[in-house]
């Protein structure tokens, strides 16, 4: 990688510090970030102090702090390496998985599969890498690729439905799938569907805008666009889907907490050959009326155990949003507690 761990000179007993070299001071910029942001949240997660001094730099804190910390920018060094960015978010996920990230990227799907069993590895896009940043997105993303269907429960942004569709564009260029379906339950929340302006689409698509922003993010909108028109993009409610057998198909319905139990059992009968299917929803969110129960919680109770099938949950330490959001989950399932 380039980088020797030095033996630090002699200092006071109350100082502890590890020092790293950086043969690259270009790479070394990059690595620190502006204004040195990317050292500044590195000591903010990890509770050590980073002084740079030339192409060096000494961490400074308890052991397995330090340790943790050196190991986090000799990763992220070593991306830089790779000819990749370094962005707020990819030192917080290197912080999160404890190691460097590797340098490899997903091909074939059989070698998806394999890779995942090992490492945390980042999923190819046409625009852009994704690459899962907690424990449990690493665990969430490697069972989508060896599981035919994938539950994906937890609050939101955990990135259930981004890593989901993410794999599924993953799976799509390499010709593991022939499509892409996703799918939402359009359920009124506060405002009827009769009463929204405009024909049928317009009234749906404000539903099924967060699974548009998501395919943005990863294919050119023209060819986004282009792939919708061929069918080869699939963005539909989930009362659509009745009566249909979705083959060769890479499916994922989101905010499946507000399917009903019929709903729910009508979509997971759909799946056909050589398709995957993945679920994704939060407990906390339901907006089905009173009384109606949800088909996520009863799929996740009739399912549990099944071959070929698969559970991931999310908790608020998973939230890769504003560092806020995972706050404000804690808050409300804390006052939750309080009232059972």
């Amino acid at each position: 990688m380039g980088i020797s761990a030095l033996t630090p000179p002699t200092r006071p007993e109350d100082v502890v510090e590890t020092t790293l070299e950086f043969p690259d001071n270009r790479l070394l910029i990059d690595l620190c970030g502006e204004f040195d942001r990317n050292l500044a949240q590195v000591e903010h997660q990890l509770g050590v102090h980073v002084l740079r001094r030339g192409n060096r730099l000494a961490v400074i804190g308890d052991k397995s702090n330090r340790e943790q910390a050196a190991a986090v920018l000799r990763g992220l060094y070593a991306r830089l390496e790779s000819g990749r960015g370094v962005a707020a978010g990819d030192v917080d996920g290197a912080i999160r998985l404890g190691r460097p990230m590797p340098n490899d990227h997903l091909r074939t799907s059989d070698e998806q599969i394999e890779m995942f069993h090992g490492s945390p590895t980042e999923l190819r896009t046409r625009k852009r890498g994704v690459e899962p940043r907690t424990e449990a997105q690493k665990a969430y993303v490697a069972n989508l690729f060896s599981h035919e269907m994938g539950f994906g429960i937890g609050p939101a942004g955990t990135g259930k439905t981004y890593l989901a569709v993410a794999v599924g564009v993953t799976m799509f260029i390499s010709g593991a799938v022939e499509k892409i379906i996703l799918s939402r339950p359009a359920v009124e929340a506060g405002e009827r569907l009769g009463f929204l302006p405009g024909d049928m689409k317009e009234k749906i698509d404000p539903y099924m805008q967060p699974l548009y922003d998501a395919l943005n993010d990863f294919l050119p909108g023209k060819q986004v666009q282009k792939l919708i028109e061929e069918k080869r993009i699939e963005i539909a409610p989930l009362a659509f889907m009745r009566g249909r057998t979705l083959s060769n198909a890479f499916v994922v319905l989101d905010e499946a907490q507000n399917a009903t139990a019929m709903q729910m059992k009508m979509f997971l009968t759909r799946l056909g050959e050589g398709s995957r299917m993945v679920i994704t929803g939060d407990r906390t969110q339901v907006d089905l009326p009173r009384g109606t129960n949800s088909g996520l919680s009863e799929a996740e109770r009739i399912l549990s155990g099944v071959k070929g099938v698969s559970f991931n949950y999310f908790t608020s330490k998973d939230v890769v949003r504003h560092p806020l959001v995972g706050r404000i989950i804690e808050a409300y399932e804390a006052d939750e507690a309080k009232g059972s």
